[in-house]
């Protein structure tokens, strides 16, 4: 809807999208246009917070590792290695081997069901000018049902390895309660292997795509790991904007210092600055630092599909990399194929461990941990005390931190749009929902409660609380 900002501004207007859909989660737009200019424009989530950050304090230091799998239904895997790694780094406990790779084949599956159920759900029915999946099932049939098969492929590598296919229970501290045999990956890998040509004919699809012309200009943040494309550890790693600064990473613990949180006033879930800058993680950004280690087989289907070449490796000035957020969906389709041939390279050469787990015993300390959530780079921090209970936690999920390139990409686009002539409330709100639905928000994961307003008796300083 439409409203002048005041009566003795008839050249002000504000248009409000009350409720975004195809997204996970509820949030709004609201943007304010003045004398043709966009004056702001904002992503307003409005969810109630749930406190996860809250009640994880006083927890043993083997809990996180449930409770967070709670916070999302799509990327449950993503909280829980992502917590696995922060506490077993306070002890100093490194899961290798096979164990770590049953956590990448996990990974996998996450990957494989919520980048497909975006690509084929959520985003596709925008380039084919359908309302929604039903409208979509009526006109691409056999598109959506290749989606669903592909999805439950990934459902099924989350439901061997993980015990169920959302908020999975065989995941525990140092690796798993139970390890598989070889002859229950057996059939998952035929599974897998005809998923292949299923995950190509993806890519070959959204290659024909009409993808409208934009650039996302924001910092590139993933996880960057020796010799593989990063999933489920690594170092974060920035692509700058500017081409006059150059690429560079930090360590994981230091993740704090470089990326920063603030409350804004129309949002319940935090905004990110990176270094003071805005950033984008998630696919393009991965693909950006370490698409020249994706499989042959993968970096043929981008190839083929028409993506523009990655740097040669992560500290190299910036190649030709995809910045437009609308091939972002290709993005995710070669991510797709990419986790579907690494779960069957995981499943061949697979040997049982010999055991499901190492210790990872309580100790006092603080410990980081991140992974790529299928959204994007994926922070917990947590401190325990000497008996191994949780003093404090912080949880940055992706979407929190890709907040302010996504409104930025909303004021661009509005901006040209209205330069164009497109000035209908419809259009607007058409173009804006298109541009949110780029990015994937995870919006639930997100939303978070900051209250700044405590003070002791005698007018002693406020202190503030998080609870995501």
């Amino acid at each position: 809807m439409s409203e002048p900002a005041d009566a003795s501004a008839a050249a002000s207007r504000v248009v409000r999208i009350p409720a975004l859909t195809r997204v996970e989660g509820e949030a709004a737009l609201h943007l304010r246009v003045h004398d043709g200019t966009v004056t702001e424009a904002r992503l307003k989530i409005y969810e109630p917070p749930r406190f996860f950050e809250a009640f994880l304090r006083g927890r043993a230091h083997t809990e996180p590792v449930d409770i967070t799998s709670r916070i999302c239904g799509i990327c449950p895997v993503a909280y829980q290695l992502s917590a696995c790694r922060a506490i077993e780094d306070v002890s100093g406990i490194v899961v290798d081997g096979r164990l770590d790779a049953l956590r990448r084949l996990l990974y996998c599956g996450e990957w494989i069901e919520s980048q497909t159920l975006h690509v084929h759900l959520l985003h596709a029915p925008d380039f084919l000018g359908c309302a929604d999946l039903v409208d979509m099932a009526g006109s691409h049939r056999e598109h959506v049902e290749r989606g669903l098969r592909l999805k439950q492929t990934g459902n099924a590598v989350m439901e061997l390895l993980g015990g169920r296919a959302i908020h999975p229970i065989n995941v525990r501290l140092g690796g798993f309660h139970r390890t598989p045999t070889r002859a229950e990956l057996r059939p998952l890998a035929e599974r897998l292997r005809r998923s292949l040509d299923d995950a190509w004919d993806t890519v070959r699809w959204v290659a024909r795509f009409d993808f409208p012309e934009a650039h996302c200009d924001a910092d590139l943040l993933a996880l960057a790991e020796p010799g593989t494309y990063a999933i489920q550890s690594g170092v974060p790693t920035v692509l700058p904007a500017d081409r006059g600064l150059a690429p560079y990473s930090f360590p994981v613990r230091s993740f704090s210092d470089h990326v920063t949180e603030e409350q804004v006033p129309h949002s319940t879930a935090l905004h990110s600055r990176l270094d003071g800058r805005r950033h984008l993680t998630g696919s393009l950004a991965r693909y950006a630092v370490s698409g020249h280690l994706l499989s042959a087989l993968a970096r043929e289907a981008a190839r083929e599909a028409g993506l523009s070449d990655p740097p040669l490796a992560p500290g190299t000035p910036q190649g030709e990399v995809c910045r437009n957020p609308y091939r972002s969906i290709l993005v995710r389709a070669v991510e797709v194929l990419y986790a579907v041939e690494e779960a069957l390279r995981i499943i061949d050469v697979y040997e049982p461990p010999e055991h499901p787990y190492v210790d990872v015993p309580a100790q006092a300390g603080v410990g980081h941990g991140a992974t790529e959530a299928p959204r994007g780079l994926l922070y917990h921090r947590y401190a325990l005390d000497t008996e191994g209970r949780i003093t404090d936690a912080c949880l940055v999920p992706p979407t929190a931190q890709n907040q302010g390139a996504i409104e930025e990409d909303l004021r661009v686009l509005v901006q040209a749009a209205l330069a164009g002539g497109t000035t209908s409330d419809a259009e607007l709100a058409h173009l804006c929902e298109r541009a949110v639905r780029n990015h994937d928000p995870c919006i639930s994961c997100s939303a978070h409660f900051l209250d700044v307003d405590i003070q002791g008796d005698g007018g002693s300083a406020p202190r503030s609380r998080r609870a995501r």
